[in-house]
């Protein structure tokens, strides 16, 4: 079994209803064995416009290929009304592959670790809620990145 870990956002249609049937809807995966979710987080967007999100981080436990759970992860999104209309875009629900076990990859479609994980509260605060001693492949500590963006808005529901 692998350790990964799901960042889930949204800011459309109730978004903490969403996040947290998106949480039962991955324990329902195929593959995957177990969630662990963090406390729920409301956050401003970044380089985009539309509401507040709400986001959380998941840890999931899988016998799943990195792409398989990506994938896994895009057919939950589309079950929720995912739609790319435009990059960062007002959305029902994101789910963004952060880590898998101590993956490293580069692939056109999947880059682990998530490249920007470590530059969003948004992330690295529900991280270090259920993973606070997590090191980041490549990067040092999750902790060790939390002063670097703790001048952003994030508020704990």
């Amino acid at each position: 079994m692998h350790r990964a870990f799901i960042a889930l956002g949204a800011n459309l249609e109730d978004p903490a209803a969403q996040l947290r049937a998106a949480l039962a809807a991955l324990g329902a995966e195929p593959g995957i064995a177990r969630v662990r979710p963090s406390s729920l987080y409301r956050t401003a967007p970044i380089g985009a416009d539309g509401p507040d999100y709400v986001n959380a981080v998941a840890e999931v436990l899988t016998n799943l290929s990195p792409h398989a759970l990506l994938q896994s992860l895009f057919a939950v999104e589309a079950r929720f009304g995912r739609s790319r209309s435009y990059r960062n875009a007002p959305r029902t629900l994101d789910l963004d592959l952060l880590l898998h076990g101590e993956t490293v990859l580069a692939s056109p479609d999947l880059t682990l670790p998530h490249p920007r994980l470590h530059l969003r509260a948004f992330v690295l605060v529900p991280l270090a809620e259920i993973a606070p001693d997590l090191a980041l492949p490549g990067r040092g500590s999750v902790a060790a990145w939390l002063p670097a963006v703790a001048n952003q808005r994030i508020e704990k529901l």
